[in-house]
């Protein structure tokens, strides 16, 4: 399978001085709690915008994986890698392709924060939900083994993988949907009407399938790492959002490319795509695997799982730009989330008219 390899979590640098840790002191610490773990040690960061700082640790004889709550005060369910270790350690333990999941550390003196290790597995991200740099062919390959273990996730049992608790089971959309709209309304500087009207539409809109199942909360390829030369998934990566909630919301998630507003914001939409052309599956095709994988005779009500999710994007938004204008983040960003957050309120806007014709 062609195509440009990105390291696991991408490009490795040297450890940033705010996300330092005493190595020898971690290398000691390990060699006890991990058996087989033997230095010297040597650790280097990962780039990108993991919001729990991610390490490559290497031995003589093996590579892991570090992941750690980052320095300062935090919100009290934020960062909760011990969360990130328990699932990967269930997950592992059912045969889901995930790392294996080695030690969790929760005494902060060792490494400054509470961390866990797990093993580093050598496979490639794609970055892009396109993914340019594959043949036709390879691309359909990749993505049907991405829905199918997208799949697998959701028909494991919560109840025998003793993650019972991880969630609060039912009632998911109506809680999202309150959820999302305090924070808007809170955000918001001037209301967008189109959000008003989601506000106010999506609550009577909510599917009688109350499904529950464990979900990750942000799945895409982006989160998958993949065999080098073959379209198999090795490892679903980062589980900092996964509870138990409605699978379809994992799902409907996962194809927002094919429904996003085509915007110049740094996200792909597959909006006017050949998808024939390219070996892209369409959205309902997509879903037709979905639902056969998983013993469903079909997904109604597909346009309020895309409103919804659109109307979230739009809720998300307006909280970067708040922070701007509070002087908490990037003001070129909060330009781009501006419009991101007016096209996304409209396009779902227009698909609930469409619901209700």
């Amino acid at each position: 399978m062609a195509g440009v390899e990105k390291q696991y979590l991408g490009k490795t640098v040297d450890v940033k001085a705010e996300h330092a840790f005493d190595v020898v002191k971690l290398e000691q610490y390990l060699t006890i709690a991990i058996p087989g773990f033997a230095g010297p040690l040597t650790a280097r960061q990962f780039e990108g915008g993991q919001s729990n700082p991610t390490y490559l640790l290497t031995t003589p004889n093996a590579r892991y994986v570090l992941r750690r709550k980052p320095p300062g005060v935090l919100l009290p369910s934020a960062h909760a890698v011990d969360r990130e270790f328990r699932v990967m350690t269930a997950l592992g333990g059912a045969g889901f392709p995930v790392a294996k999941a080695r030690h969790l550390c929760t005494d902060e003196s060792v490494a400054g924060t509470m961390f866990f290790v797990m093993d580093y597995i050598d496979g490639r991200v794609f970055w892009d939900p396109l993914m340019p740099d594959l043949s036709p062919s390879d691309r359909l390959a990749v993505l049907n083994a991405a829905v199918d273990t997208l799949a697998d996730l959701h028909k494991l049992d919560h109840e025998k993988l003793v993650l019972t608790d991880y969630g609060r089971p039912g009632n998911f959309f109506a809680r999202q949907i309150g959820r999302w709209s305090k924070q808007y309304t809170q955000s918001a500087a001037n209301l967008n009407p189109d959000m008003v009207k989601l506000m106010e539409w999506l609550p009577n809109a909510v599917p009688g399938d109350d499904s529950t199942s464990l979900i990750h909360g942000d799945y895409g390829v982006h989160n998958l790492l993949l065999d080098k030369k073959a379209p198999k998934v090795l490892a679903v990566l980062d589980w900092e959002l996964s509870t138990l909630g409605h699978p379809i919301s994992d799902l409907l998630y996962f194809l927002m490319p094919w429904y996003r507003p085509d915007l110049d914001d740094g996200r792909t939409s597959f909006c006017g795509l050949d998808f024939k052309a390219v070996g892209m599956p369409t959205m309902e095709e997509v879903v037709a695997r979905y639902c056969a994988r998983t013993g469903r005779t079909s997904l109604d009500n597909l346009t309020f799982y895309c409103t919804f999710n659109l109307f979230r994007a739009a809720a998300i938004g307006e909280g970067i730009v708040a922070r701007a204008r509070q002087g908490n983040a990037a003001a070129a960003d909060a330009a781009s989330f501006v419009e991101s957050v007016k096209a996304y309120a409209e396009r779902g806007w227009q698909l609930a008219q469409d619901a209700r014709a």
